[in-house]
């Protein structure tokens, strides 16, 4: 019998050191605490490998190198080595295309593994922009590892993360790929940032997968699943936590795992190197990031489908710039949680870290209510495949009442627009942030405004924040 310890870091979103984090006690209860930190993942990744020689295998889902200020100011370039000395096997990738398909180039020729995307072509052709796999032995034993990247990319986000490619969900593609490297592996694993619910999917639909390291979707699984003999886990966000799997293998098969959703708290010590490291990378930065830019008398966040605190406070300074009563933004799951207290600049560059331009745009009630359809489907398709978002759509002065298990543009139930019900023929002005607030193919006269998301956050900051002050004209609820 031969023991493997798979190694799992997914959603990084670019948080190098320890940070502000909400984790549930033992009453189910959110509480904050200080979490996550490469040098503290370090320390366990290093740990694994002590306990089982040369049988770990470390994998990244990708979201690793966008996410906060550290990593967009220099477009990840000083976040590689940091990433490096953690001895990753593999990764596959999904916001490292916010810096365009020519920088995700560089950065893979510049980690110390291969980033793999099996789901990703050159335009108009069958070439695949970067390899799809790659075999790795370990203690006897050849694990052969396919990568699927999100698909999503040329689908929902900015054309420039995706100019020149073409995305797919790589279902299709997969069973060659088994194939090919059952020919010289003893097992298959899928490195995916495909998302909890179309890896459970994918598993149904694709024979031969022994294990599926999954990301996207932030999952914090304290029990991995098993779905047409394939294991699959997922281990939440930040690098608050990784994901440990052992596997007991033997005649190339597995004949019994344990899986372990591993808190980085303070219990676990900082490699001392890579501490300073980070903290040598961080240095240029850490005066402009601490200054205190506001004052919030609520917790932040975005651990929730339909609402969020972080995001009301994002649009109500979004449409306080735009001096609209409506505003759009999308449903991001990244950013790290905001303690009630002093908010620094650093967190405003978590919140939103492309920071982009406010814009305003006039949509029609039809149009509004086309895109919220269509957001809703993405988020609630009943095809796994085709959810394509993070959380709903967030908003400001739009009361939207919905029914999750309803079809394809038919969900929405009543909808309203700054306290009245919604006229489809109706002209609004609406703010937004990002072609994901409000997409290009909604609305007419589409302009930018001469203020950022972050300026316009550090105005609305100017007074503290105690919450959303229009409740129940600025919601989503679920009937």
């Amino acid at each position: 019998m031969t023991n493997l310890t798979i190694l799992q870091l997914n959603d990084l979103h670019g948080y190098v050191e320890p940070h502000s984090e909400l984790r549930r006690d033992a009453h189910g209860d959110f509480q904050f605490a200080q979490m996550g930190g490469l040098a503290r993942i370090k320390t366990l990744f290093d740990q694994a490998r002590q306990e089982n020689p040369g049988g770990v295998i470390a994998l990244d889902n990708g979201d690793t190198f966008h996410g906060t200020h550290f990593a967009v100011q220099d477009r990840a370039r000083a976040m590689v080595p940091l990433i490096n000395a953690l001895g990753f096997d593999a990764m596959t990738l999904h916001w490292e295309f916010a810096y365009g398909p020519e920088r995700v180039a560089e950065i893979s020729s510049e980690l110390a593994h291969p980033m793999l995307a099996a789901n990703i072509f050159c335009e108009d052709s069958s070439e695949l922009f970067m390899p799809p796999s790659t075999i790795i032995e370990r203690n006897g034993v050849r694990v052969g590892i396919v990568g699927l990247a999100c698909p999503i990319v040329d689908k929902t986000m900015p054309p420039s993360f995706s100019k020149g490619l073409r995305f797919v969900t790589g279902n299709a593609e997969l069973p060659g790929h088994i194939a090919r490297l059952r020919q010289d592996a003893d097992l298959i694993v899928v490195l995916s940032h495909l998302g909890f619910p179309q890896d459970v999917q994918l598993a149904k639909d694709v024979a031969g997968i022994d294990v599926i390291v999954s990301g996207h979707t932030h999952n914090r699984m304290e029990n991995a699943v098993v779905v047409n003999g394939a294991i699959i886990f997922q281990s939440g966000c930040h690098g608050s936590y990784v994901g440990r799997l052992d596997l007991d293998v033997s005649e190339n098969r597995i004949q019994g795992w344990r899986h372990r959703l591993i808190p980085v708290d303070d219990s676990v010590a900082s490699d001392p190197g890579l501490a300073d490291a980070v903290a040598a990378a961080l240095a240029s930065e850490r005066q402009s990031m601490s200054e205190v830019v506001g004052h919030t008398d609520v917790a932040l966040h975005r651990y929730a489908m339909l609402n969020s605190p972080m995001d009301d406070l994002l649009l109500e300074a979004v449409a306080e710039a735009a001096g609209t009563p409506i505003a759009f933004s999308n449903g991001w799951r990244y950013g790290a949680p905001i303690a009630p207290g002093p908010i620094m600049m650093n967190d405003l560059w978590n919140m939103v870290p492309v920071d982009p331009p406010v814009s305003v745009v006039d949509v029609t009630g039809w149009e509004i209510r086309e895109m919220l359809e269509e957001n809703l489907e993405r988020t609630f398709a009943s095809d796994p495949y085709e959810q394509m978002g993070g959380y709903i759509k967030r908003m400001r002065g739009v009361r939207l009442v919905f029914k999750a298990e309803n079809d394809k543009g038919r969900r929405i139930d009543r909808l309203y627009i700054d306290g009245a019900q919604i006229e489809e023929s109706a002209r609004y002005t609406a703010a937004f942030i990002t072609a994901q607030g409000v997409p290009a193919k909604f609305g007419a006269n589409r302009r930018k405004l001469p203020i950022s998301a972050i300026e316009a956050l550090r105005r609305r900051l100017a007074r503290p924040w105690g919450g959303a002050e229009d409740a129940e004209s600025s919601s989503t609820e679920l009937i």
